[in-house]
């Protein structure tokens, strides 16, 4: 059965930082690319960061470069995402996807509120 469980969401203040986590099971974590979306209120989900099956690449979404960091331990079969300088326009429901060319998973969600 494949799971993706995110955790480390919460409240915290403007310029605070967070940890998300998202762990994996019941499929071949090192053969998946990594992602985080988010969605807020209202609006379409929208991916954040990206990292390769190896974790030799990464990608952002231009509002958190600088800030955000996507890493993985394929050991671990765990994606995270720290994220820092956080901005009340960062509070959403945030999502881990595990995507390959033939299936994509996807995680309950965990949020994210950010107060000014």
């Amino acid at each position: 059965q494949v799971k993706l469980v995110e955790s480390g969401g919460g409240l915290v203040q403007a310029g605070g930082s967070l940890r998300l986590s998202c762990a994996a099971s019941g499929f071949t974590f090192s053969g998946y690319a990594m992602h985080w979306y988010r969605q807020a209120p209202g609006k379409e989900r929208d991916m954040v960061a990206f990292m390769s099956s190896s974790g030799g690449t990464a990608d952002y979404a231009d509002a958190v470069k600088g800030r955000f960091t996507i890493s993985r331990d394929n050991a671990k079969t765990t994606v995270y995402l720290q994220m820092n300088s956080l901005k009340p326009e960062d509070t959403a429901v945030y999502y881990c996807s595990a995507q390959s060319s033939r299936s994509t998973y996807w995680g309950q969600g965990t949020q994210v509120t950010v107060s000014s």
